[in-house]
């Protein structure tokens, strides 16, 4: 058994589901972001497809936070390796706070579309149903609060992997190794 298969298997380790949900979100986190951030400087002709996958991958994170969210409950996080427990506040604060704008951003990103009279047709599979309609007061708002989210976002992953590089480097304790 290799060092690896001995960390995984560790009670402090998360479960199989919470990890591969925990990658899936951060791959998808790692497209929807930065074709959001580029859909204004595309070309005019371009723009719908950004914009069909920048929506599209956004509302499925939605789904796998939600998901997410139900194997927290099911199954709690291990407790955290020995810290000082400013370090745990800090770290269980930058969590809470990711599974909160993550959730929150699609959802406002989603009503922001609508308002600007832009269903959601979810990978082509059809549309999805919205209770805002076409707002031109709403929309504006709900875009602010959606670019807002976006960078709370960028903050929060920095800080999440700050974290994560001052245990694997600095410290050298198996923290990164319970999402591997």
């Amino acid at each position: 058994m290799t060092m690896q298969d001995r960390i995984a298997s560790h009670p402090l380790a998360y479960p199989v589901a919470s990890r591969l949900m925990h990658w899936a979100v951060a791959v998808l986190v790692l497209a929807v972001w930065p074709l959001g951030a580029v859909i204004s400087v595309v070309k005019d002709d371009a723009k719908t497809g950004f914009y069909f996958f920048h929506e599209s991958l956004g509302f499925l994170i939605l789904w796998l936070m939600l998901a997410r969210m139900a194997l927290r409950l099911l199954y709690p996080p291990p407790p955290h390796p020995p810290m000082p427990v400013w370090q745990a506040r800090i770290a269980n604060l930058v969590h809470g706070l990711l599974y909160v704008v993550l959730i929150v951003q699609p959802i406002v990103g989603f009503l922001a579309t609508n308002a600007f009279g832009f269903p959601l047709d979810w990978f082509g599979l059809g549309t999805v149903w919205s209770p805002v309609g076409k707002s031109d007061d709403l929309a504006p708002i709900l875009m602010q609060v959606h670019e807002i989210l976006a960078w709370s976002i960028l903050a929060l992953f920095v800080l999440h992997m700050g974290g994560v590089l001052h245990h694997h480097i600095l410290r050298r304790d198996a923290t990164l190794h319970r999402m591997i």
